[in-house]
């Protein structure tokens, strides 16, 4: 069965939301965002979740001892890293970490190559102003010829109720990420991500 993960989460109430409703992860937004949230305020709304719910970082270029603190503080699960963080930065990591890559053709794939210790890679849209977080689709065409295993891909970038089921049925992910597509006027709306994580959990 496909994962979820609710993504750019800044209210308890959504988190339990999510949590009661079938989300498999959680993400906090570190780096720069209109989603960002303090280490307080994500410790905090990581306190009111099950221990079930995996609880994911979001950050840009962060440093090794910003990672791990925050980490550490918040109870994260997983580190997701946006930037240009090198497979070498990666690799002395003391937390599991997730990659993500913005994807255009089948040839910026090569690049998940070399992150090999990853535990899990995520695939984005290539357009838009923001490393992550643009609400928009790439050709999922690209992803016929994964170079890794799909039980590591966590596919993202534009995903919505209208679209989930033809995504998940095009490129089987481990994971579907969703953030701006479980919101409206730019706040979470607890139907929709309820409505998402049915379909999801149905398809």
């Amino acid at each position: 069965m496909t994962g979820v993960k609710i993504c750019g989460i800044r209210q308890t109430s959504h988190a339990e939301i999510a949590a009661t409703s079938g989300a498999d992860m959680i993400g906090f937004v570190f780096a720069e965002s209109k989603r960002k949230v303090s280490v307080e305020q994500a410790k905090h709304i990581a306190s009111t979740l099950p221990g079930s719910i995996q609880k994911v970082g979001v950050f840009v270029n962060a440093s090794k001892d910003t990672l791990e603190q925050t980490a550490h503080e918040v109870g994260l699960d997983y580190v997701q890293l946006h930037g240009d963080e090198s497979p070498e930065f990666c690799e002395q990591l003391n937390v599991p970490y997730i990659k993500s890559f913005r994807i255009n053709t089948v040839a910026d794939l090569e690049k998940t190559k070399n992150y090999v210790g990853a535990s899990y890679l995520l695939l984005d849209s290539a357009s838009g102003p923001y490393q992550g977080g643009n609400g928009t689709t790439f050709d999922w065409s690209v992803l016929d010829n994964l170079p890794f295993d799909r039980n590591q891909l966590i596919l993202a970038g534009g995903l919505n109720t209208r679209n989930i089921n033809q995504a998940i049925e095009q490129t089987t992910p481990a994971i579907v990420d969703v953030s701006s597509g479980v919101e409206e006027d730019g706040q979470k709306s607890n139907q929709l991500i309820k409505d998402f994580i049915k379909l999801v959990k149905e398809s």
